[in-house]
């Protein structure tokens, strides 16, 4: 298996630390405003990493982190008279709500900031008490200078940095290129040996990663626009407070851009998740950011997704008509088939989503010939490649609802036995007669009259409704 390594602007044969296991730390999102398609590019993109070495069989620590402390939630904690806290909570739900929707995996460890201060404060100490860091006033700066690989992630040399690179500029600094470890604040601060303040954005990172993964992490992953300063900035403080190598290796996504510019909050060019899932379906939008190499930019428009949605359709349709042509036969072990092997040969080689889906697609044209000529055999395998392929890549297939008409001919062929049911209530159409009889199945648990309730559930099986009880209501799917 092989990735390309930003560091070494590379692509290198990987290789784990510790065999047949992967630490992953991904930079999280800062909760201060509504999550975008940016975002959407960024999570499903290492999700789809996350669940591709977990399928080839390694054992996956991933971390991705909560930045609950920052400038911007402090900005808009007193736009609105609120506090840090109560808009960090807020956009955090509103953050983890959309990537439950996009049906991307929860990480094994998401710790938040405020929660990491002391490791922060103890890798601060190790840094000023090695030189690498200097205290002013309450506030704490790492020396950029003493560390002598500092711009090798972005490949910027000092010169080309001093020269004009966008850095913190500050009149207490030894030197402009010196950045923020820790920063005085009276009014939202948390104590420290240096002053009631809060810590620098970098060091959040080094310190969460540290904790949760160790010293040295097999991959550091995030959007191409943290490079510089973030990621460089972490590189630096780390190896300096370690005495270790900090990641071996660099992965980063590519932008998404509007009109050729990046999408961003800063240039108000931004489409939150939220209207996008209203007028898009997860799948949809998974597809359209995995069509493209993760690397590369990814151009949003309405063209592009309304394309998507047409592959995506492709791809369902294929699969339901398959379940129905097969008719609940057993479904065949693909795991030596060609499919699967050309499917890991593209993933594989740094994750080429694009080829990985062309495997897929070539699975629903050939399943839905296999249905064409008859051929159940040939069905039922490639309908096991299409699954277990879409499961890899995060796509969640759902069966296909039954219609009112399909339910109504069930429901026919059993109500006849339900002599609770009035003559009225047998008048009742499709789902509304499914729920009436629910209801009546409720009552009669409640009075403990089982013979009807169990009645119920028995007559609902013999037509391929399950029922299901929870503790606010019953309510029924199809097997």
């Amino acid at each position: 298996m092989k990735i390309y390594n930003t560091y070494s602007n590379s692509v290198e044969e990987f290789k784990t630390i510790e065999p047949g296991k992967v630490t992953m730390y991904v930079c999280g999102p800062t909760v201060y405003d509504y999550p975008h398609l940016g975002h959407a590019r960024c999570y499903i993109t290492w999700d789809m990493v996350y669940r591709y070495l977990k399928y080839k069989g390694y054992d996956v620590k991933y971390c991705r982190n909560i930045t609950d402390v920052d400038d911007k939630i402090l900005k808009k904690a007193r736009e609105e008279n609120s506090t840090a806290e109560i808009i960090s909570r807020r956009y955090y739900d509103i953050f983890a709500d959309s990537m439950k929707k996009l049906n991307v995996l929860k990480p094994d460890i998401e710790p938040f900031a405020t929660k990491t201060l002391g490791e922060m404060i103890s890798i601060i100490k190790d840094l000023i008490k090695n030189g690498y860091a200097y205290e002013i006033d309450g506030d704490v700066y790492f020396r950029v200078k003493k560390f002598s690989d500092y711009g090798m992630l972005s490949k910027q040399s000092i010169d080309d940095l001093m020269s004009g690179a966008r850095v913190e500029t500050s009149d207490k600094k030894e030197d402009l290129l010196d950045f923020a470890l820790w920063k005085k604040d009276e009014e939202f601060g948390y104590p420290s040996p240096w002053s009631k303040g809060r810590p620098g954005w970098h060091i959040e990172c080094s310190a969460m990663s540290r904790k949760h993964l160790g010293r040295t992490i097999d991959i550091h992953a995030g959007g191409a626009d943290l490079i510089f300063p973030h990621h460089e900035n972490e590189i630096a403080q780390s190896e300096c407070a370690n005495g270790c190598k900090f990641v071996n290796y660099w992965l980063h996504n590519g932008f998404v851009t509007i009109n050729k510019e990046k999408m961003s909050k800063s240039l108000k060019n931004f489409v939150t998740i939220g209207d996008l899932l209203a007028d898009y379906d997860a799948n949809t939008i998974r597809l359209f950011i995995l069509t493209n190499h993760y690397r590369m930019p990814v151009e949003f428009s309405p063209e592009a997704l309304e394309g998507a949605r047409s592959g995506w359709k492709r791809i369902q349709n294929a699969v339901n008509e398959a379940v129905k042509y097969l008719r609940g036969a057993e479904l065949p072990d693909v795991s030596d088939s060609d499919e699967i092997k050309r499917f890991k040969e593209a993933m594989d080689n740094d994750f080429n989503t694009a080829r990985a889906l062309a495997v897929i697609f070539d699975a629903a044209t050939k399943v839905n010939k296999a249905k064409a000529d008859n051929d159940m055999k040939t069905a039922a395998e490639y309908t096991a490649i299409l699954l277990e392929l879409t499961n890899v890549m995060g796509f969640n297939i759902e069966k296909e609802k039954m219609s009112e008409e399909e339910l109504q001919l069930k429901l026919e062929t059993i109500i006849r036995d339900m002599d609770f049911l009035s003559a009225e209530d047998k008048l009742l159409k499709g789902n509304a007669l499914a729920e009436k009889i629910i209801e009546y199945r409720n009552i009669a648990r409640k009075e403990k009259n089982w013979a009807i309730a169990d009645k119920v559930r028995t007559l609902f099986d013999s037509i391929g409704i399950v029922l299901k009880d929870s503790k606010e209501n019953t309510y029924w799917e199809e097997k």
